[in-house]
């Protein structure tokens, strides 16, 4: 078992249901073994990062305390994302039914073929920054600094966060 590390995730989702999809993941993660979970952020709806004609995402960010890997943890995330539906085209941006990202390792950097970490593009990207920073303002992401400069420095882009 690996030592026990925090660990953020990314939750995105555009189609079959975004919210109930979501929802539904955050459960599953929470199911996995050697993961709990320490904070969930509220639900922001963005438009798509891709192609214009696709509906906007909902999106959230994720806080779990592991024992699991890096790799590890993203096989089970991989397996839940096909259990709600995704199927991997290949194309980069496109619609989908869920999207789960491993944002941050503790503090890690990680590169290999299957997995950067921090996540690429993490310190431009209104839909992953501020909900991180909704739960866990004082955060340093490693190699990027901290992340309340990060989100000074990133606009909204149409990013609102859904009231419950």
């Amino acid at each position: 078992m690996h030592a026990l590390t925090v660990t953020y995730i990314g939750l995105g989702s555009n189609l079959c249901d975004p919210v109930h999809q979501i929802t539904t993941a955050r459960a599953a993660i929470e199911r996995l073994p050697a993961v709990e979970n320490i904070a969930f952020s509220s639900l922001y709806c963005s438009p798509p990062m891709g192609p214009a004609d696709q509906p906007s995402y909902v999106n959230a960010v994720m806080g779990v305390r592991t024992g699991l890997t890096a790799k590890a943890l993203l096989e089970k995330l991989q397996q839940i994302e096909a259990a709600q539906g995704r199927v991997r085209t290949g194309e980069r941006w496109g619609p989908r039914t869920l999207d789960l990202d491993l944002l941050l390792f503790g503090e890690e950097q990680i590169e290999t073929d299957d997995l950067t970490v921090p996540h690429v593009g993490i310190a431009e990207r209104a839909f992953v920054l501020y909900p991180l920073a909704e739960i866990t303002p004082d955060l340093v992401i490693p190699g990027q600094g901290n992340l309340s400069d990060l989100v000074e420095q990133c606009p909204l882009n149409g990013l609102q966060r859904i009231d419950d």
